[in-house]
């Protein structure tokens, strides 16, 4: 028998209460575990002040935090000078397929961000069949956990296909019927698209029935909103009247005001989200710390009514002589409504990657109407777009509602220019916005990141360092923490990882990944 090891420094016996007393803690007394991180600054994913103590973990569970005893470890890290959170939450992730190929099931570039659980099945695409999705992750391994929504722009393909019009009474029934499918077999709830079609195509009434089922059974609708622009206050109020119709928590990702003419306007949408938590709803919503958002560039450049029936069907109108003058006139509008556009990849002209619309223009001699029309035509080329003010991200980042997600995917080097968010959103919200610029507390960045995302969700067992909960937990340095991927560099790894703990097992040693795949599925339970 070992003699018992005082793991916490002295210091770690004063604790910072909530309201700044100090009190005296008490040790806990331990018989073993497999792993201590001693002696650093716990930022628990509450909200509540940091303090200098330990983690004790044993299996997959966190068995001891604070000052603590133990009779038998089989390892110490010395965590002095270091940051302990929770691990991050992902709200919004779009890894459905990747999580699933053998190359990027990994997730490295979230592991490398102190991420260790995502959520997928986001804007209304991914995969449907939620067992089935669950069973292929428990069967191939993935490096962090895999919480899943469902998609209703799938759901709404399944029944409806790609028509623009309302369901059949039936169409619905068959809706709400494989909704409560959906939920029964672990689903977190259900996520619109409603910028993408077929998701656009369904209405409130539509919306707010598919919703009731989905909060029967305590789940979330996380709706990616009609328009984040011109028609940002009217959409806002479309996700809220849908939660008070069906009594499902409303979630709004990417919470934001698009075009140069609507900067400021998320303002405003705030308070519409405020007043109708005050009445009592359940609303939130996140944000990824950057001022370019990255979809389509069809997306971004044609309505959801000028995308019906997919995309022969929108490529035959752009080509028609009755349907194409007025579609490049609306492209030219929203080209200009928009501001610049980067090439994020397209395989038809590898050599446009990750220059501007604009640039590309100049550089051929061509008009600037000219070579998105080309765009349009050739491919689904993904952009990246330049179109948000900095205030306003800055703004929304001091909302207590907002959780922050990357809205990224787990990625590889291709060639391409994603959206730096897949590699950095973490490390940047925490790193520049918080430790360096200091636009929110280190405690209220991490709760963004932690505790607050397991809120929305309803997950119990995770977000929070608390004896009992699940061993997801990221170790980091605060004096190096930051996020290094660029627009033109977007593959940068982040600096001042320590170490990433996924379900009680390190799978990021002293910054670097061991390539072990430590995640599982998440189940939401089944409630009662």
């Amino acid at each position: 028998m070992h003699a018992k090891l005082f793991c916490c420094a002295l210091i770690s016996l004063l604790v910072i209460s909530a309201d700044g007393r100090t009190e005296q803690q008490a040790p806990q007394t331990i018989e073993s575990a497999d792993l201590v991180l001693v002696g650093g600054t716990i930022v628990d994913g509450t909200g509540s002040k940091q303090y200098v103590g330990d983690v004790a973990i044993l299996g997959d569970r966190i068995v001891g935090i604070g000052v603590i005893e133990i009779e038998n470890v089989k390892e110490r890290i010395d965590c002095t000078g270091m940051v302990v959170s929770p691990g991050f939450i992902d709200l919004h992730n779009h890894s459905d397929a990747p999580i699933l190929a053998p190359k990027t099931r990994s997730a490295e570039n979230y592991l490398m961000q102190g991420c260790t659980t995502i959520v997928t099945g986001n804007c209304g695409g991914g995969d449907g069949e939620v067992a089935l999705y669950y069973e292929n992750i428990d069967r191939e391994g993935a490096g962090v956990n895999v919480a899943h929504l469902l998609p209703q722009g799938e759901l709404r393909g399944w029944v409806i296909g790609l028509a623009m019009r309302e369901p059949t009474a039936d169409e619905l029934i068959e809706m709400r019927h494989k909704a409560k499918g959906a939920m029964l077999d672990g689903a977190w709830g259900m996520s619109t698209g409603l910028q993408y079609v077929p998701s656009a195509y369904a209405k409130l009434d539509e919306l707010a029935s598919i919703a009731e089922v989905i909060a029967e059974h305590g789940g979330i609708y996380a709706s990616h909103i009609r328009d984040e622009g011109d028609n940002l206050l009217e959409s806002v109020e479309e996700a809220i009247e849908i939660g008070r119709r069906s009594g499902a928590h409303v979630h709004v990702p990417q919470f934001k005001a698009s075009k140069r003419r609507n900067w400021g306007r998320v303002r405003a949408a705030a308070k519409r989200i405020e007043a109708a938590r005050d009445e009592g709803l359940a609303v939130t919503a996140d944000q990824y710390p950057y001022n370019a958002s990255s979809t389509s560039i069809r997306a971004m450049l044609l309505s959801d009514e000028e995308r019906e029936g997919g995309e022969e069907a929108m490529i035959a109108r752009l080509s028609s002589e009755e349907h194409g003058p007025r579609m490049r006139r609306l492209v030219e509008e929203n080209l200009e409504a928009r501001g610049p556009i980067m090439v994020a990849s397209l395989k038809e002209h590898p050599t446009w990657v990750g220059k501007l619309l604009t640039e590309i223009a100049e550089q051929e001699q061509r008009a600037l109407i000219d070579v998105a029309m080309e765009v349009l035509l050739t491919g689904g080329a993904a952009g990246v777009s330049f179109s948000m003010d900095e205030q306003d991200v800055r703004f929304v980042m001091t909302l207590p509602y907002v959780a922050t997600a990357s809205d990224g995917s787990s990625k590889i080097d291709n060639g391409t220019k994603p959206h730096p968010r897949s590699f950095g959103t973490f490390p940047r919200k925490v790193g520049h916005y918080s430790l360096r610029e200091q636009i929110v507390p280190l405690e209220t960045a991490i709760y963004s990141s932690t505790g607050l995302p397991a809120e929305i969700l309803g997950m119990e067992d995770r977000g929070v360092l608390r004896t009992g909960m699940v061993a997801d937990i990221f170790v980091f340095d605060p004096e190096a923490l930051i996020d290094t991927a660029t627009f033109q560099a977007p593959y940068g790894k982040p600096k001042g990882i320590e170490r990433v703990i996924v379900n009680g097992q390190s799978v990021v040693v002293d910054g670097e990944f061991s390539g072990e795949l430590a995640g599982r599925a998440l189940r939401k339970p089944r409630s009662n």
